[in-house]
């Protein structure tokens, strides 16, 4: 497949805009540990929290992280990524080394299609609970393909590319089938005997906010979930400027700046969702109980699993 029309394919996936175009980038963005320094803060990753997988830009451990309680989250029980299904042989090979029991796939159907089924490794299976991306799959698709500089300021210009991204993420509270996707994923984490892999496509915003339910969940506070959250801004930085010079350079966007708001993660996105569930269920434990359909034996056995 050329490499302009793979761009503009995977550039359609979700608002991911996720596309391995150039080697030296993703190597790059992989390599970047310490101290990460992007649009909406800084956020210190170790080398211990990003995985070396190659393929991959934005895969980590959840591990490290303090609860209200003293305890910590146990490193090696629970990553979350963008994508396999780029993965080379090494990646798999990586991801192998893992020791996987679960890898929980977010994605549509649809972007399954265009984007391929993950690459695993022998005897890992990927579960699918497909989170709705509210209809950007298809309009970046139109957007993009376009070559319309006035229609994509149109679309995306002047705050609409932002609005849209809140939209998606309140869809995650109000949408009952988004809700339930959420809630079996949660289900089958705290259900799993061995470590578990959670992504999406490009590993930001449904798995951004599956991360943040967890966390949450089992006594992370919300600031600390917060920065977790935003460290895919940095790491996905190089990859993402690589793909938006790509669409310049091959003249399907004149302003491919415009794609940034829908690249990046941001703290109003993740309070979109946040406040969503406060405002529908009173509190974030009625959005996991009366939202999510999840009850304390449940929770308890979520805590047990990921909190040391």
């Amino acid at each position: 497949m050329r490499p302009l029309t793979r761009a503009i394919r995977s550039f359609a996936l979700m608002t991911a805009l996720a596309v391995p175009l150039a080697p030296a980038a993703a190597h790059a963005a992989t390599a970047t540990h310490g101290r990460l320094t992007y649009t909406h803060g800084t956020f210190t990753a170790s080398h211990q929290r990003v995985l070396a997988v190659a393929g991959t830009v934005n895969a980590r451990d959840t591990g490290g992280y303090r609860t209200y309680d003293g305890r910590t989250t146990r490193w090696g029980v629970l990553y979350r990524s963008e994508t396999l299904s780029a993965l080379p042989p090494g990646g798999v090979t990586a991801v192998g080394r893992l020791g996987l029991s679960r890898v929980i796939d977010l994605r549509t159907p649809t972007e399954i299609q265009y984007d391929g089924t993950d690459r695993l490794p022998t005897g890992v299976a990927a579960t699918p609970h497909p989170v709705d991306d509210t209809g950007l799959y298809f309009l970046m698709r139109q957007v993009v393909g376009s070559k319309d500089p006035a229609y994509q300021q149109a679309t995306l210009g002047d705050g609409k590319a932002e609005e849209r991204m809140r939209t998606l993420y309140r869809g995650f509270v109000t949408s009952a089938t988004n809700r339930a996707a959420l809630g079996a994923a949660v289900m089958d984490i705290a259900n799993s005997t061995g470590p578990v892999l959670f992504h999406c496509s490009a590993g930001k915003d449904r798995t951004g906010v599956l991360a943040d339910i967890v966390l949450r969940a089992v006594g992370v506070p919300a600031a600390v979930s917060e920065q977790d959250y935003l460290l895919s801004s940095g790491l996905r930085a190089a990859s993402d400027k690589a793909l938006r010079d790509q669409l310049k350079a091959t003249g399907y966007m004149q302003n491919p700046d415009l794609l940034i708001p829908l690249q990046e993660v941001r703290t109003d996105y993740l309070s979109a969702f946040r406040d969503q569930a406060v405002q529908d269920y009173g509190s974030f434990g009625g959005f996991l109980t009366d939202g999510l359909g999840l009850d304390a034996l449940t929770l308890a056995r979520l805590r047990a699993h990921i909190v040391g």
